[in-house]
């Protein structure tokens, strides 16, 4: 396995970190070569270490990990340097680059190589700081990869049940038990946006994946918000409830 193999430096971003001691921390990185794994960076925490100013959320790093022992599920972080990125994201975009995180943690196994999807991480990031409609459309788009690449996303241009293609003259829902089914919903997709979608992503364009979502942007994130809680197994993730409980405030 390669997780078991010592590992040449490879790109990754910081996910999430704790604290492991008074000197150390636990991370959970998403790599392009292992996919998601959980690293010890000792030292990390100490005034003069140089990976203090490296192992932060949305910065791309290079990272080299030691072998992981048989039954373990911690390596050690041996080397991590900065490998360029944006400003850390402010307000709004903070929160959407958690809320990615937080996706990539819940729905990807550990040890489990997505390069498509590090990819479409990557270049999502940056447009996290666009106006609003830009950074919905990434989102959707960043969600349908994710689907897709973890294999809950059903094909988008046929009718799940009968695998015929959608009527053009139907609207459709998406369902995690179900796939692609017709539906009379007030958030239904045109068949003609589903079809965009799937054409988007047979592509591998992200830029081509968000301007198809960007027609469709209100009915597609209840679709796809539906599809990931279905998979996920829980209402609510943590990201999204903080935001609610923030745009509460007074």
């Amino acid at each position: 396995m390669a997780a078991s193999r010592a590992a040449a430096p490879q790109p990754a971003y910081v996910l999430h970190q704790h604290d492991w001691s008074e000197s150390s921390l636990i991370l959970d990185l998403f790599t392009r070569g292992q996919g998601r794994v959980v690293a010890a960076a000792k030292g990390a925490k100490r005034p003069y270490s140089q990976l203090r100013a490296v192992l932060l959320p949305f910065q791309r790093l290079n990272v080299s990990l030691g072998r992981l022992p048989e039954g373990a599920e911690v390596q050690n972080l041996r080397h991590a340097e900065w490998a360029g990125g944006m400003a850390l994201p402010q307000g709004a975009a903070l929160f959407s680059g958690f809320y990615l995180n937080e996706l990539l943690m819940r729905l990807l196994p550990r040890h489990d190589a997505h390069p498509v999807l590090f990819d479409a991480y990557a270049q999502t990031l940056p447009a996290l700081a666009g106006d609003e409609p830009s950074v919905e459309a990434a989102l959707r788009a960043f969600e349908l990869v994710l689907l897709r690449e973890t294999g809950s996303l059903p094909d988008l241009h046929l009718a799940t049940l009968t695998q015929q293609p959608l009527r053009a003259d139907r609207r459709y829902a998406l369902r995690g038990e179900a796939g692609v089914i017709e539906s009379a919903d007030e958030v239904a997709l045109e068949a003609a946006a589903l079809v965009g979608l799937q054409a988007a992503l047979e592509h591998g364009s992200l830029a081509a994946l968000q301007q198809a979502c960007t027609g469709t942007l209100p009915a597609l994130k209840q679709q796809l918000r539906a599809l990931l809680h279905y998979h996920l197994g829980s209402p609510a993730l943590r990201t999204r409830q903080v935001m609610r409980d923030l745009q509460q405030l007074p």
